[in-house]
């Protein structure tokens, strides 16, 4: 793995929503250093999923559903409803070397309603897919 900037593991969508993938990137990162909020919004959920930490923050105003960016293993350090900034902190990196082969990292996440998308997108930095429009040819 390894890559430009600290990023361990890539966005690779899974062909089915049911199926493999990885849904986020993997950033490498040390236990105990500060998570900021990617862009600004209202920290959604701050709690364990599958016995793991896990903060979201829901980002009103950009579309329908609205974007929502995951950060895990994180403990939450801002209560659920609080508003934050791009860049504000809204938790601490928990140990888990579980998903990252062994290292510790942050997997960072964006969704839109159930569909994920990459993270990097939100800088520019990530895959672009064009889809067709619904009833389109194609």
């Amino acid at each position: 793995m390894g890559g430009p900037g600290g990023l361990l593991g890539r966005f690779e969508p899974p062909a089915k929503v049911w199926a493999a993938g990885h849904r986020g990137v993997d950033l490498a990162a040390a236990p105990g250093v500060e998570v900021r909020a990617a862009a600004p919004g209202v920290v959604a959920f701050s709690g364990l999923v599958a016995g793991r930490p896990v903060v979201t923050v829901s980002h009103p105003g950009s579309g329908s559903p609205p974007l929502r960016t995951t950060y895990l293993p994180v403990t939450g350090t801002v209560p659920v409803g609080t508003p934050v900034s791009a860049g504000q902190p809204v938790g601490l990196l928990a140990a888990d070397g579980r998903h990252c082969a062994g290292r510790d990292c942050l997997h960072w996440g964006l969704l839109r309603g159930s569909r994920y998308l990459d993270p990097l997108a939100l800088f520019g930095a990530g895959t672009a897919r064009l889809l067709p429009l619904a009833g389109g040819d194609g």
